[in-house]
């Protein structure tokens, strides 16, 4: 829930509450439907974070504003399963504020192809690896044996 708390939550808006609301869940490929998954299994996504799906979303253009919410079915209640995504698709006069988005699945479905192509997905090792080898150096040289 860090990246919720790095991005400030946008002040309350009018229509705020009209705004859609994602879950981690509705994108995620390992979930069945009965589970909470709401797109095809072709086109989610193994294991979608709060925020990788921030990070997509700030891209687009579009309100988005992060929440601490647990998604209902969810079964795990552990804090890297939080998370509530609010998106503002159509301005107050009901008119979507971005063509391509004019439904909520369109937004997912977005998500679930923009995710896959994000860096933390496509280079998971070396961001891995490059945090572990300063550790590694630090316990190696402090240590004396005897």
């Amino acid at each position: 829930m860090a990246a919720a708390a790095a991005r400030p939550m946008p002040k309350r808006q009018e229509g705020f509450e009209k705004w859609i609301c994602l879950y981690p869940a509705y994108i995620n490929k390992d979930k069945s439907r009965a589970e909470g998954r709401r797109i095809p299994k072709e086109k989610a996504v193994p294991a979608p974070t709060f925020k990788e799906i921030i990070d997509v979303l700030s891209v687009t253009g579009l309100q988005v504003a992060g929440e601490r919410k647990i998604y209902c079915r969810e079964k795990s209640k552990e804090p890297p399963y939080w998370g509530r995504i609010r998106v503002q698709l159509k301005s107050p006069d009901g008119e979507p504020i971005d063509p391509n988005f004019k439904t909520r699945e369109d937004l997912m479905v977005h998500v679930a192809e923009k995710i896959p192509q994000l860096k933390s997905r496509t280079n998971p090792k070396q961001t891995q690896e490059t945090q572990q080898q300063p550790q590694q150096g630090k316990q190696a040289k402090g240590k004396k044996r005897k």
